[in-house]
């Protein structure tokens, strides 16, 4: 943002106007247009990504349709609003379920990464694991919970080291992570999790094959403010596999919850955040749950299901 903008960060009469009379950096943005013209000439199968915390366009657009030609933009909307609702305390979160909608208002404007960067656990910022509220096991399901939902939802991930298995300390360019957490089990379940994360996502390509179009992503249920609850699907167009994620931000068990479906069958559950093997309380729904005919969210059929507390259940859509 500071190369875009002549004016960033500067006083009123401290920039010139640009020759058109704007406040546009001209010279900047062809640097970085024949910046990354010329990286991706060389070497295509690079990647480029940008940090602009402005809504300047098609920054992860190519430069022949007039873009930055960055592959990738940090989605700092995303980031901001995310670690806002998940620090506050689940009894004021319905108060601000716009925190978890909104961002896909914008989602496919541009190629985003969600970051949960190092900017985030410094400076008094604190970890991540420590901006979760509640008491040690709450915290550890809450950020369990945001992984989840972190994963399934569109766009890239980006997890600065130590995150992944719930550094207490902030982030400290001058000593070591603190491995010796993961002698604890709520660590290293965490950390089990954030691997089964990994693998999961490699192995489904419903929640990447399609990140940057809205033919990837539908919204099951966006309205559920006063249960803290979200559901949606995650689809990859090539061969129609889809997974739904259901989370539930609130520490209360909900039983018979009805998530709107797309066909009949048995939906497998596989993943769980409130696993014992992750820490978890190990509510769920004993591995899978069968669709009935009843319509729900504007879908053919519907699942009732467990959700458990402070926690993200994915569940594969059967293949017809």
């Amino acid at each position: 943002s500071s190369m875009l903008y002549l004016d960033y960060g500067r006083k009123e009469g401290d920039w010139i106007p640009n020759v058109h009379g704007g406040r546009e950096n001209l010279d900047a943005i062809s640097f970085l247009q024949e910046l990354n013209r010329s990286e991706f000439a060389h070497f295509p199968d690079i990647l480029m990504i940008a940090e602009e915390s402005t809504s300047w366009p098609a920054v992860s657009r190519p430069v022949y349709v007039g873009g930055l030609g960055f592959n990738f933009k940090w989605d700092m909307g995303w980031m901001h609003d995310t670690l806002s609702y998940f620090g506050k305390d689940s009894v004021h979160r319905r108060f601000h379920h716009q925190n978890l909608t909104f961002g896909m208002m914008y989602a496919w404007s541009e190629n985003f990464i969600m970051p949960l960067s190092h900017d985030e656990v410094v400076y008094g910022k604190r970890s991540l694991i420590d901006k979760m509220p509640g008491d040690r096991w709450q915290k550890f399901a809450n950020l369990r919970s945001l992984f989840g939902y972190m994963w399934a939802r569109c766009g890239k991930k980006l997890l600065f080291m130590g995150g992944e298995f719930g550094q207490w300390n902030e982030w400290n360019h001058d000593t070591s992570l603190d491995w010796h957490l993961l002698d604890e089990p709520d660590h290293r379940g965490l950390q089990h999790l954030v691997r089964d994360l990994n693998r999961i996502y490699r192995e489904e390509p419903a929640l990447w094959e399609a990140d940057v179009e809205q033919s990837g992503y539908h919204w099951i249920d966006a309205n559920n403010a006063d249960d803290n609850v979200i559901a949606f699907m995650r689809i990859a167009p090539s061969s129609n596999r889809r997974i739904i994620c259901v989370c539930n931000f609130s520490p209360v068990v909900r039983y018979e919850y009805r998530v709107g479906a797309p066909a009949a069958g048995i939906y497998r559950e596989i993943l769980n955040t409130d696993s014992t093997f992750y820490g978890g309380s190990n509510v769920g729904n004993n591995g899978a749950i069968t669709a009935d005919d009843q319509p729900w969210h504007g879908l053919p059929r519907s699942l009732v299901v467990t959700l458990p507390p402070l926690a993200t259940v994915w569940f594969e859509v059967p293949q017809s």
